[in-house]
C-alpha cells in the first residue's frame, strides 16, 4: 500500500460508522445509508499495524463489499451474525471474506489472494447464525461482476425481494430494499444522485441509526487453546523453532506462538 492510500491520523472526526435506517413512505422501500470513512480508517490502520499489503485494486472493491455488506447487517434483526465469502474467478482469482453483527456492533473481513479455489463463476457463501436458531447458509452463483450488481443479486435469490446498492459520493454508500407493496417501478429507476437527495422529494421517516467499527477481537489467547488442541500437527514447528507463526483467518493479523506460551509459562500478547 502506498504512502497515498494510508490514512491521515489528524484528519478522523469520528470513532464509529453511524448507519441510518430510513423509511421511505408512499414507496414502501427501506433506504440505508452511511459514510464508511470512519470504518475504512479503522480497516486502513489495520493493515497498518500488522504490516498487511493486499493489492490495492482488491482493496477498492473490498471497500464496497465491506460497505454494502455493513448496510445489510443493518437491514437485518439485531441478534443475528452474518459472514460472507465472494469467490471471485475473473478478473484474477480473489476471496473476500465479512463477517459482522449489530449486537457486537462491528464488522471485519480480509482479502484472500493465496490458496483460491478454482470455479466457473463468481459465487457467494452466505450465513446468518441466529442463537436457538440453526445456521442458515446459501450458497449464489454471481453473473454480474460489480459489487453493487453482487449485492443486488444477492437480494433477489437470497432473501427474495428486490434491492438497490448505490456509491456516493466520498465513502456514503446507499443500499434500498423493497418491503411489502413497494414501488418497484420508483426503486428501479433510481439512480445515485437521486437517492443523495431523496429527502428533498420524498417523504422520510429515520427509524433507527446502528453504529459500526472496524473490529476483529482475535488474540493470541484466543489461538493458543487451537494450537494445543492440534499440538499433533505443529510440535515438529515448536520444537525445532520454537515458535509458531498462525494468521487469523478472519483479519489476517498474525501472532508468534512460543513454546512458553503454550505449555502456559508465558502470557499472550494484547488482542487485535
Amino acid at each position: 500500500m502506498g504512502e497515498d492510500t494510508q490514512p491521515d491520523s489528524g484528519q478522523f472526526v469520528a470513532e464509529y460508522t453511524m448507519v441510518q435506517s430510513i423509511f421511505v413512505r408512499q414507496k414502501n422501500c427501506l433506504l440505508l445509508r452511511a459514510d464508511f470513512s470512519p470504518l475504512f480508517v479503522g480497516y486502513y490502520l489495520h493493515l497498518m499495524q500488522h504490516a498487511l499489503h493486499p493489492p490495492q485494486e482488491k482493496v477498492e472493491t473490498f471497500k464496497q463489499l465491506f460497505a454494502f455488506f455493513t448496510l445489510y447487517v443493518v437491514s437485518r434483526p439485531w441478534n443475528e451474525h452474518h459472514a460472507w465469502t465472494l469467490n471471485v474467478k475473473e478478473p484474477e482469482k480473489v476471496n473476500y471474506f465479512l463477517a459482522g453483527s449489530s449486537l457486537t456492533q462491528d464488522v471485519v473481513g480480509r482479502i484472500f489472494t493465496e490458496d483460491v479455489r478454482d470455479t466457473d463463476v463468481t459465487m457467494l457463501y452466505a450465513q446468518n447464525i441466529c442463537r436457538d436458531r440453526e445456521t442458515h447458509t446459501s450458497v449464489i452463483p454471481l453473473n454480474t461482476d460489480t459489487p453493487s450488481a453482487w449485492v443486488e443479486e444477492f437480494f433477489r435469490s437470497s432473501e427474495q425481494r428486490q434491492a438497490r446498492a448505490f456509491v456516493g459520493e466520498g465513502d456514503v454508500f446507499y443500499l434500498l430494499t423493497a418491503e411489502p407493496d413497494a414501488d418497484y417501478d420508483w426503486l428501479h429507476e433510481l439512480t445515485a444522485g437521486r437517492v443523495a437527495h431523496i429527502e428533498d422529494e420524498e417523504e422520510t421517516k429515520l427509524l433507527e441509526t446502528r453504529r459500526f467499527t472496524y473490529r476483529c477481537g482475535c488474540s493470541a489467547e484466543r489461538i493458543i487453546p487451537v494450537v494445543r488442541a492440534m499440538m499433533k500437527d505443529f510440535a515438529d514447528v515448536l520444537s525445532e523453532q520454537g515458535k509458531l507463526e498462525v494468521s487469523c483467518p478472519r483479519c489476517g493479523a498474525s501472532y508468534t506462538i512460543t513454546r512458553d506460551m503454550v505449555s502456559g509459562q508465558r502470557s499472550a500478547p494484547d488482542a487485535c
